[in-house]
C-alpha cells in the first residue's frame, strides 16, 4: 500500500490560481481554442504572473503565445535593465518577443497630456501595431482585482456614472482581454514565490504624486483599517454587478440606438431629434455617448459636461447650434437631426454666435499643498511643496508642470476656468494682457478655454494651467522654496 505524500502549500496556491483564470477566461469567452495570443510584459510582477499563466494553460487551449514590452525610456537606465530582464525572460520561456523603445516625455509634451496617460496611449499603440502586423488575435494584460478596486474608487472621485463605477472591463472591444481580473495582487506574488520567478518592481508604483498610487499605500489602507477590512472585495462585488448590470442595459439600449440612427457615415453620425427626446434623459445620455464612441472611437476626455452641453442642445437648441468636443470631434444639429463628426477644422472662434460652452464655470479653493479634482473639465492638479536644491528643471516655464516661487504665493489657492475681463502678465512679456487675447494669439479653442484650469493667489492669476507661469511667481536667484505644480488627467 503506497503512503500518501502531503500536498504542498505551493501546488494548492498554483492549482487554484489556475482554476480562477480558466473560470475567467470562459464566464468573458476570452480566448477560443487555437487562438494566437500576444501578452504585454513590463518585467513587473502582475505581467510576469500572466505570461507563466498562461504558459500553463497554452497546451490546454492551444494557444501560439508571444510577448511585447515598450521601453517608455522615463527612467533612462532602469527602462533598459527592465527590457534586458524581460528579454531574458523570453528567452527562458522559448517565446517570442516583441520589443520597442519610445520617446514618451516627448508624445506627452506634443499631445498634452499626463506622463501616465501618454505611456498608457503609448504601448496600446505598440501592442495593437505588434499583434496586427505579426498575426496575433488577443491581447493580453496583467490587470488584477486591487487594480479594479483602485479603478473603482479613482471613479468615484471623479463622480463617475455606473461605466466608471463597473471597473476595468475583463474584455474590451479591441481585442484585450485581463485573464488575471479576478484574481488579488497577494495571490499573485504568492503564485510567483511558489514558482521561484523573479520579477522587477517600478519605483514610480511608491510615488506618491500619482492619484492610483496614493489611493493604493493610503486610501485603501484608512478603509480597511477604520470602516471595512474587506473593503476591496466590496468594490470588486460592486464592479462585478455594475458589469453585468451595464450590459443588460447596453443590450436594451442597442435596438433604441439603432431606431435613433438616421445617418451612419465614415466620420459622421446623425441621430433623429424626435426619436431621442422620446426617452428618459438617463437613454438620452447613454444614446449621445454611443454616438459620439461610434465616431471617436472611444470616450477618453468626454465627461459629464460635454454629455450635458449636448444634451441642453437636443432640448433647447436650434437649427445650426454646434459646439466643440476633444478629439477633434464636433456635435451640432439642424432641423431633425442630432449631428456627430470627426473634423479636422480649425475650433470656432468665440464669435460663433452658435457656439454652445462645453464646460460650465467652475472654482475650487485648495488651502494648502495637495491635489484638487476638477470634475467638470476632467482634470486634477497636484501641488508639492520643496526646497530649491531638491529642483533640477525649474526652468520650465509652459506646460504640464510648472515651478514657481513659493514665498510669492500665498495659500489658500483659487482653482477656476477662465471669466470676461481676466489678465495676467505671462513669463518672459513685459506688462499685463487679457488672457482672452492669449488664448486667441495660441489658438485656443472656446472649449478648451473654458476647460483650462487657472490658479489665482491673492485674487491674481498665477499659473494659465498646461500654458503659462505669471512673472510674479517666477523663480529667481533669491528662491529658496518652491511650489510644483503638475496638471493631469482625472
Amino acid at each position: 500500500m503506497s503512503a500518501k505524500h502531503p500536498v504542498s502549500s505551493s501546488s494548492i496556491i498554483e492549482k487554484r490560481i489556475l482554476r480562477v483564470v480558466e473560470h475567467t477566461l470562459r464566464t468573458h469567452s476570452m480566448i477560443q481554442f487555437g487562438d494566437a495570443v500576444l501578452a504585454g510584459v513590463s518585467g513587473g510582477p502582475d505581467s510576469v504572473a500572466l505570461v507563466h499563466i498562461l504558459r500553463t494553460v497554452a497546451l490546454k487551449y492551444g494557444l501560439k503565445l508571444a510577448m511585447a514590452h515598450l521601453n517608455h525610456g522615463l527612467r533612462q537606465n532602469v527602462s533598459d535593465s527592465d527590457q534586458a530582464f524581460v528579454t531574458a525572460l523570453a528567452e527562458k520561456f522559448q517565446m517570442p518577443l516583441y520589443v520597442e523603445k519610445q520617446d514618451v516625455r516627448h508624445y506627452q509634451k506634443s499631445h498634452h497630456l499626463s506622463v501616465e496617460e501618454a505611456a498608457r496611449q503609448v504601448r496600446y499603440r505598440f501592442y495593437h501595431r505588434s499583434a496586427s502586423k505579426y498575426g496575433y488575435d488577443k491581447i493580453a494584460v496583467g490587470h488584477q482585482a486591487d487594480d479594479n478596486a483602485e479603478q473603482v474608487l479613482m471613479a468615484m472621485l471623479r463622480g463617475s456614472g455606473p461605466t466608471g463605477l463597473a471597473g476595468i472591463p475583463p474584455v474590451r472591444s479591441d481585442h484585450i482581454i485581463r485573464p488575471l481580473i479576478n484574481l488579488r495582487r497577494t495571490e499573485l506574488l504568492d503564485y510567483l514565490a511558489a514558482r521561484n520567478l523573479d520579477y522587477v518592481e517600478d519605483s514610480t508604483n511608491r510615488d506618491l504624486r500619482f492619484l492610483r498610487n496614493k489611493i493604493r499605500s493610503r486610501l485603501i489602507p484608512e478603509l480597511q483599517a477604520e470602516y471595512n477590512p474587506k473593503c476591496v472585495e466590496s468594490l470588486i462585488r460592486m464592479a462585478i454587478i455594475l458589469t453585468a448590470e451595464e450590459k443588460w442595459i447596453d443590450d436594451h439600449i442597442l435596438p433604441i440606438f439603432k431606431e435613433t440612427v438616421v445617418l451612419d457615415k465614415a466620420g459622421r453620425f446623425g441621430l433623429s431629434l424626435n426619436r431621442l427626446k422620446k426617452e428618459p434623459i438617463a437613454a438620452q445620455r447613454r444614446l449621445i455617448r454611443k454616438a459620439l464612441f461610434q465616431v471617436k472611437g472611444n470616450l477618453r476626455r468626454i465627461t459629464f459636461a460635454h454629455i450635458e452641453a449636448v444634451l441642453k442642445m437636443v432640448q433647447q437648441g436650434t437649427a445650426g447650434d454646434m459646439l466643440d468636443l476633444p478629439g477633434n470631434m464636433c456635435a451640432g444639429r439642424d432641423q431633425d437631426r442630432l449631428l456627430i463628426s470627426k473634423t479636422q477644422q480649425k475650433p470656432r472662434r468665440t464669435a460663433d454666435r452658435h457656439f454652445v460652452p462645453t464646460v460650465p464655470e467652475y472654482a475650487y479653493q485648495l488651502p494648502g499643498a495637495g491635489e484638487i479634482l476638477i470634475q467638470e473639465a476632467g482634470l486634477r492638479i497636484r501641488f508639492n511643496e520643496m526646497p530649491i536644491e531638491h529642483v533640477s528643471d525649474w526652468q520650465q516655464t509652459e506646460g504640464q508642470i510648472a515651478y514657481m516661487d513659493r514665498d510669492k504665493l500665498s495659500f489658500p489657492l483659487v482653482i477656476r476656468n477662465f471669466r470676461p475681463g481676466d489678465r495676467f502678465s505671462p513669463l518672459g512679456i513685459q506688462g499685463r494682457q487679457k488672457l482672452k487675447k492669449y488664448f486667441i494669439d495660441h489658438k485656443i479653442s472656446r472649449t478648451e478655454r473654458m476647460k483650462c484650469p487657472l490658479v489665482l493667489s491673492r485674487n491674481k492669476i498665477i499659473w494659465v494651467a498646461g500654458h503659462r507661469l505669471d512673472n510674479a511667481v517666477k523663480i529667481d536667484p533669491q528662491t529658496r522654496r518652491v511650489l510644483n505644480a503638475e496638471l493631469l488627467l482625472a
